[in-house]
């Protein structure tokens, strides 16, 4: 049986990897940030404190945070094959991945908005600045270097969960490793996947730590 991995594959697995990470890193954040930003603001003494939807929000996201990757994976592959009529290959991924990735986001914000100072926020209050202004004009761009970093770390973290989609064949290179460096005992292929996702997270990194070190001399 011929185990050799082609140079086609490789560049097949990277592409769906990155089709993977993206539009689920797309989604989840959207929805990540919303949470994240909802869950500061509605806390007790908050802009908008909610004590309802704090204490409803909070548990969902902490359960959802709970679950190992691989065993969401499984349990939401009837919601996946209902929303993208498959649970295998890259559409199939993005669902769970997407699922995965947002409640973690949403906690990653959380806790960068947290470190702004409360009396930034009470100074914008007394010039008159509505809620909306207050989070947009001044939270959001007094987080953004921690946000940043928090967006990296949520990029990386992703990259590790669209990896181990592989394992119930969710393309990328994470499959390859499987199909190939596990399955065929190919060591050249597991070789070579791990140092590409090395790679990956290695560029990633310094492209968040160069941006979050610009944000915050803005």
């Amino acid at each position: 049986m011929n185990t050799v991995v082609t140079f086609e594959q490789y560049v097949t697995a990277l592409k769906e990897t990155f089709i993977m990470m993206s539009v689920s890193l797309g989604i989840g954040g959207v929805i990540g940030s919303a949470l994240g930003i909802t869950l500061v603001v509605c806390r007790p003494g908050g802009l908008m404190e909610n004590k309802f939807v704090y204490q409803m929000l909070n548990p969902i996201i902490n359960i959802f945070r709970s679950l190992p990757f691989i065993i969401l994976l499984v349990a939401v592959i009837p919601f996946t094959r209902w929303v993208v009529g498959t649970s295998i290959g890259t559409s199939g991924a993005i669902v769970p991945l997407t699922i995965f990735i947002a409640p973690y986001i949403g906690r990653l914000v959380e806790n960068s908005l947290l470190e702004v100072s409360p009396g930034i926020l009470e100074a914008a209050e007394a010039m008159g600045a509505s809620k909306f202004q207050v989070i947009w004009h001044f939270m959001l761009p007094e987080a953004l270097g921690s946000l940043i970093l928090s967006l990296t770390t949520a990029t990386i973290g992703l990259l590790g969960a669209t990896a181990m989609a592989g394992t119930v064949g969710g393309g990328g290179i994470g499959d390859l490793a499987i199909s190939y460096g596990y399955q065929r005992f190919d060591t050249v292929a597991m070789i070579v996947t791990v140092v590409m996702l090395i790679i990956i997270v290695e560029v990633l990194q310094r492209i968040g730590n160069y941006l979050a070190r610009k944000a915050r001399r803005e």
